[in-house]
């Protein structure tokens, strides 16, 4: 490695992203970036300055990711970047109505999603990594046989999948998710079109990308213990610290190299999760 690198996580005041840049601070070096982002500039603030100061340089930088403008003004400034972990997300309650929570959940976690992969997927050095954070949730089997098709479907571009997510949005605010076969759980549709995204945007640049060792992909770090995941858990023994959940991505955004197979996919623990089918998840809600 020959020049500084630069990093970059999403949604870092707190949780993984917070663990994120403290792991990649520990091993980075000193004339590299790790750019702690997160929407409110004292929480930021704060989260930058207490992250221990053992290697890479943490600059927290304030990025609201519902902002397009914002998300190509930072690309434009950064120019390239090697690591990208796009990590923000909305948090959501069991006991809520989902029409009050789904634009916040589709700005955030959707669309964002595209514009960070829009962005930064043509500003990533060689040897680069684009991690989309995301769940196990974000396979097709999770979904209604209603609706399968359509995001399968959508997987064929990020205009495809803006598209459906803008349908979907509109189904829950008027009362027709259910009956739609969307269901009745945001998390769902919002975590299998994150995936949808990854998987367009793979299929135009898989070829190209692998030739440079460049890595685009989904990530489900598993079960963490958070405020945002307790209500949705019945038992989370099992759970993760945030610093554990963090360790294995950060091994693979600074590995030498990768497997070929986890391009475009959604990766967990270092295998492909299928998308088509999936692995079981135990929560409270119901799709």
């Amino acid at each position: 490695m020959t020049h500084a690198r630069i990093a970059l996580v999403t949604g870092a005041n707190q949780g993984l992203g917070r663990a994120l840049v403290e792991a990649l601070a520990a091993r980075m070096n000193p004339t590299d970036r790790i750019l702690l982002t997160g929407r409110d500039p004292e929480r930021v603030r704060a989260a930058a300055t207490s992250v221990p100061r053992t290697g890479g340089r943490v600059e927290g930088r304030v990025l609201d990711v519902r902002d397009s403008g914002a998300i190509d003004a930072l690309a434009a400034d950064l120019g390239e970047v090697d690591i990208v972990f796009s990590n923000a997300t909305a948090r959501m309650s069991p006991d809520a109505d989902p029409a009050d929570e789904v634009d916040a959940v589709a700005e955030t976690s959707n669309l964002a999603t595209s514009r960070m992969l829009r962005a930064f997927a043509p500003r990533l050095r060689p040897g680069g990594r684009l991690i989309i954070v995301a769940s196990a949730l974000g396979t097709l089997d999770k979904l209604d046989a209603r609706v399968r098709p359509r995001f399968a479907a959508a997987a064929a571009s990020l205009d495809a999948v803006d598209g459906l997510v803008a349908e979907w949005r509109d189904a829950v605010h008027a009362h027709r998710a259910e009956q739609e076969g969307f269901g009745t759980w945001l998390n769902i549709p919002s975590k299998v079109a994150q995936v949808a995204a990854v998987r367009a945007v793979a299929r135009e640049r898989r070829a190209a990308d692998l030739a440079e060792g460049k890595l685009i992909a989904a990530l489900c770090p598993g079960l963490i213990d958070t405020d945002a995941s307790r209500p949705w858990f019945a038992d989370m023994s099992q759970a993760q610290t945030p610093a554990e959940a963090a360790a294995w991505p950060v091994e693979l955004a600074l590995g030498e190299s990768f497997d070929p197979a986890f391009y475009g996919e959604l990766v967990q623990f270092g295998a492909v999760i299928p998308w088509k089918t999936g692995l079981p998840v135990a929560h409270r809600a119901t799709a």
